[in-house]
Formats: C-alpha cells, sequence, structure tokens
C-alpha cells in the first residue's frame, strides 16, 4: 500500500472522505481499483457515478 492509499484510507475511516471522493480519484487514475477496494473495504463499481 502507498502512502497516499494509507493517507486516503484514515481520511475515510475518519469520515473525512467519502466512497464517492475516492471513486473520483479512480475516475482520475491517482489510485487503482484495488486501492479502492483496500480503502474501502468494497469492490471498486464505477457504475455508481
Amino acid at each position: 500500500m502507498t502512502t497516499l492509499t494509507k493517507s486516503l484510507q484514515r481520511l475515510y475511516q475518519a469520515g473525512r472522505l467519502t466512497k464517492d471522493q475516492i471513486r473520483e480519484r479512480v475516475e482520475k487514475g491517482t489510485i487503482t481499483e484495488a486501492d479502492y477496494q483496500e480503502i474501502t473495504g468494497e469492490a471498486y463499481d464505477g457504475e455508481d457515478l
């Protein structure tokens, strides 16, 4: 897990980021779908946008 992914995970767990905000980072290519799953505990599904 990268430093960015760890930081995003901490922010997500603290309630400072939403799943939609994490999903946006996947769409921009900042993180991978695997990172999304690691952060949120759920499989990435880009269809929810």
